[in-house]
C-alpha cells in the first residue's frame, strides 16, 4: 500500500458522517427550536439563539437576553455485512452503535443599543461527526475512529429599517479539529510474511485549522400575527494541517510509524433558509421552513503530504445540494407553559454511486416535541425531544487492495436538548 493510498483513508473519513442532518451538518442550535424540529427559525424569535439562524431576528428584543444551550445525542447507527472478500465472512462487518453519543453546548447573547440597533454573541456548531470500529475490524482500511469538530464564533448586527423590515448581519470565526485512525483490516490477498496484522494503523493523522465566513439575514413583518424570514450563511473554507503518519513497512510504501505533515482541505458548505410564523389563534402558531445547504462546492477532496509536490490523494465526491423541510406548531397553554411539536424530512446530498461505510448518510425524518416553562417574566427553560429515522440502505465498496466489501446500513438517533433563558 502506498503513502497515496493510505491518505485516502483520511481523505474519505473527513467526508463521513453521523451528524444529525444531511452529510455532517449539525442543526442542534436550541432546545426551543427542536421542539418544533427547527420549524420558523429564521421568522421566530424566542429567545437569543436566534443569532445561529437569523441575526435579523435581534431586532425583535427589548432587553438583553443570555440563552445557554447542551443538546444530549444518542445516535443508534449499525451495519450488517452482505459480501465479503475470500477470508473474511461478512458477518465480520457487523457493527453496533458505530456513531458514539454526545453532548453539543450553545451560547448566546442578544443585547439592544436602541430601538433599532441590537448586537449580538453566539458560539455554536453547524458541523462536525464522530465514528468509532474496533482496531481489528475486518475492513479496517474502510473505517476506523474519525472525528471532526468545528466551533463558530458568530459576532451579529442587526438594524430596523421600519416597522415592517429589519436586516442583520454577522462576521463568523471557525475553528475546525480533525481526528483519524485507520487499521489495515483483513485480507488474503498479501502471503503473511509481509501481511500486517489487521489492528496495524494504517493512516493516523489530527489536524486543524481557523476559518473566517459571514452571514446575513432578514426580516418581513406582516403585521402583529405574521412574519417572515430569510437568512444565508457563506460556504467556510477550511485548510486542515497537521501530522501524517502509519505503522506499514515500507516493502508496502509505509512510513513505519516516521512522521510527516499532512494537509487537507475542505470546504464548508452555504445555507439558506426561508421561513414563516403564523399565529392562527391568539394561543396557537404554526410555523415552517424551507432550509438548502450548498452541498455541490463539496465535489472533490484533495490531500498533500509534505514530502510530495503533488496532491497524493484526488477524489469526486459529487454530492449534490439537498433541501430540509420542516412544519411545526405551538401553543401557549397558560402564562407558565408553551407546548411544541414538529415534523422535518432532511435530504441527504451523498451520491447513491459513492455510498461507503465512512459515508453512511441517508434521507432522515425528524418527530420532535418540546415544552417552555417560565420562571418568571425574565428567565425561563426550554426542554426539547426528538426521534430521528432514517432510510435503510445496502451498497458495497472496494478497498485499495481492491478488495469489494457488502453492508447493509441503518442509521436512528434520538436528542434531548435543555436551555435555559434569562432576560436583562
Amino acid at each position: 500500500m502506498k503513502l497515496n493510498k493510505t491518505f485516502l483513508l483520511l481523505s474519505c473519513a473527513l467526508t463521513s458522517t453521523q451528524a444529525l442532518s444531511a452529510a455532517f451538518q449539525l442543526a442542534e442550535h436550541s432546545a426551543s427550536g427542536l421542539g418544533r424540529a427547527f420549524a420558523g427559525e429564521a421568522a421566530i424569535a424566542e429567545d437569543a439563539s436566534v443569532v445561529a439562524r437569523n441575526p435579523a431576528l435581534m431586532s425583535q428584543f427589548d432587553k438583553e437576553m443570555l440563552t445557554v444551550v447542551a443538546s444530549y445525542v444518542k445516535p443508534d447507527v449499525s451495519l450488517d455485512g452482505t459480501e465479503a472478500p475470500a477470508g473474511s465472512t461478512p458477518s465480520s462487518l457487523d457493527q453496533s452503535s458505530i456513531a458514539p453519543s454526545a453532548i453539543i453546548p450553545a451560547f448566546y447573547y442578544v443585547k439592544p443599543m436602541s430601538d433599532k440597533l441590537a448586537l449580538g454573541v453566539g458560539t455554536f456548531s453547524n458541523f462536525g461527526l464522530a465514528t468509532e470500529f474496533s482496531d481489528d475490524y475486518a475492513a479496517g482500511q474502510l473505517a476506523g475512529e474519525t472525528g471532526i469538530t468545528t466551533i463558530n464564533l458568530n459576532l451579529s448586527a442587526s438594524y430596523k429599517l421600519n416597522e415592517q423590515i429589519s436586516l442583520g448581519l454577522g462576521a463568523n470565526v471557525v475553528y475546525a479539529d480533525a481526528e483519524l485512525t485507520r487499521h489495515f483490516g483483513e485480507t488474503s490477498l498479501l502471503p503473511d510474511f509481509i501481511k500486517p496484522a489487521p489492528e496495524t494503523v494504517a493512516a493516523d493523522m489530527a489536524g486543524d485549522d481557523i476559518a473566517f465566513g459571514w452571514n446575513i439575514g432578514a426580516t418581513y413583518q406582516i403585521n402583529d400575527s405574521h412574519r417572515l424570514g430569510f437568512s444565508y450563511r457563506s460556504e467556510v473554507d477550511v485548510a486542515l494541517e497537521g501530522e501524517y503518519t502509519n505503522e506499514l513497512p515500507a516493502m508496502l510504501g509505509g512510513l513505519e510509524g516516521a512522521k510527516v505533515g499532512g494537509s487537507l482541505d475542505i470546504t464548508l458548505p452555504a445555507i439558506a433558509e426561508f421561513s414563516g410564523l403564523h399565529k392562527v389563534t391568539p394561543t396557537t402558531s404554526v410555523h415552517y421552513s424551507v432550509m438548502w445547504t450548498g452541498w455541490s462546492s463539496f465535489d472533490k477532496l484533495e490531500a498533500y503530504v509534505d514530502i510530495a509536490e503533488e496532491p497524493v490523494f484526488a477524489k469526486t465526491e459529487n454530492f449534490s445540494d439537498s433541501y430540509r423541510f420542516a412544519l411545526g406548531a405551538t401553543h401557549v397553554l397558560n402564562d407558565v407553559v408553551t407546548l411544541r411539536v414538529g415534523v422535518a424530512y432532511d435530504e441527504s446530498p451523498a451520491d447513491k454511486n459513492h455510498l461507503s461505510i465512512s459515508i453512511p448518510d441517508t434521507d432522515r425524518l425528524w418527530l420532535t416535541t418540546g415544552v417552555n416553562y417560565k420562571f418568571s417574566d425574565s428567565s425561563s427553560v426550554d426542554f426539547g425531544l426528538a426521534y430521528i429515522k432514517g432510510d435503510e440502505q445496502e451498497f458495497t465498496e472496494s478497498d485499495e487492495l481492491g478488495q469489494q466489501w457488502g453492508f447493509k446500513s441503518e442509521g436512528n438517533a434520538s436528542i434531548a436538548s435543555l436551555q435555559y433563558n434569562h432576560a436583562f
